[in-house]
């Protein structure tokens, strides 16, 4: 016997109901399903366009730069070994500066933002403004006169210039938790040490990342300076470039160095949106 429904266009309400519902969500699936693969292309041009970019720039500047009727000088200091020991020393002063900087500005930044400790801020904070108050180069050649050349007075200068925004950034995201939510957690039973390990240092790690992501390319412009005591880097390069009076030595060691900046800054874009917690 066959089962006769209600005729075409008089559907009952649950009927009704139910056809929407399920073309609703076959819509919300084509709907999901393009903005998931719009998300993904929007966020794989975003990762990969501006290395993708810089990348280009370097070839067609060698490219440019192997067309040139190169001299003795330019082919002494743009050859592929030149310039990756230089690009590997630059590195080098670049991350193990930083690696410091967050050594020392991350825990003093959480000292200076205890309630027992807040009265050392003032002056802490005008001894850090020093580093930057005083031109990078003074900074490097006092070292140099009173210690000695090469990597580690480098390193202690680019510390100085650069450890400011990670301390203040610590300080400031620390300072802008709200206290309602410390509060609570110390409600729960959470000592000082969990509430700053598990509740204040995750909602500032944004902001502390901010201020990490600056240090490091304020390190890749300054570390140029390095060659000056002679700890190499790319501004052996620039330097030979202005020495020689060759401009298009010096036009690459320029670009190679702004290069390098917009990649670390990119990389810290990445992994400030990486490491920061979910939801903020």
């Amino acid at each position: 016997m066959a089962v006769v429904g209600p005729p075409a266009g008089e559907l009952g309400v649950e009927d009704a109901s139910r056809v929407a519902g399920a073309d609703l969500s076959a819509a919300s699936v084509v709907v999901g399903g393009t903005d998931v693969l719009r998300g993904r292309r929007a966020s794989l041009i975003g990762y990969l366009g501006l290395p993708v970019v810089l990348a280009a720039v370097c070839v067609v500047m060698f490219l440019w730069v192997g067309g040139q009727d190169l001299g003795s000088a330019e082919r002494r200091l743009l050859n592929v070994d030149r310039i990756s020991v230089a690009f590997a020393r630059h590195m080098a002063l670049t991350v193990v500066s930083t690696i410091f900087v967050i050594l020392i500005a991350v825990p003093l930044g959480v000292l200076l933002t205890r309630p027992a400790a807040r009265h050392l801020m003032p002056p802490v904070i005008a001894v850090s403004n020093i580093g930057q108050a005083v031109p990078s180069i003074g900074v490097l050649v006092i070292l140099a006169l009173v210690w000695t050349f090469g990597f580690w007075p480098s390193i202690i200068a680019l510390v100085a210039y650069s450890i400011l925004p990670v301390l203040r950034n610590t300080m400031v995201g620390l300072q802008q938790v709200d206290q309602s939510v410390i509060e609570a957690g110390r409600g729960m039973g959470m000592t000082k040490g969990a509430v700053l390990r598990k509740i204040e240092l995750p909602l500032a790690v944004p902001v502390i990342l901010a201020g990490v992501r600056t240090a490091l390319v304020i390190n890749v412009g300054t570390a140029t300076l390095a060659t000056f005591v002679n700890a190499g880097g790319l501004g052996d390069i620039i330097n030979g470039g202005i020495t020689a009076n060759r401009p298009v030595i010096t036009f690459v060691g320029s670009v190679l160095t702004a290069v390098l900046a917009l990649t670390i800054d990119h990389l810290g874009g990445i992994a400030e949106s990486q490491l920061s917690p979910k939801g903020l």
